[in-house]
């Protein structure tokens, strides 16, 4: 059994102890694998026009 003083204070791990950038390199590799892989999706002009037109709708009102 451990003993734990409350006193002490948790250390971060994993993620939560890396810097910014070593996080963004990370995720960076793995989106550049995804799409070695062919397992990304690459949004067309379409589909990122009709992705951006629906994150600008204003809200319904009639929710409310």
């Amino acid at each position: 059994m451990q003993d734990s003083n409350p006193t002490e204070q948790r250390r971060l791990r994993g993620f939560a102890a890396m810097s910014p950038e070593k996080k963004k390199e990370i995720a960076g590799m793995g989106g550049r694998a995804a799409h070695a892989a062919g397992r990304a999706h690459q949004f067309s002009t379409e589909e990122a026009r009709a992705a951006g037109k629906k994150r600008h709708q204003r809200p319904d009102t009639a929710s409310q």
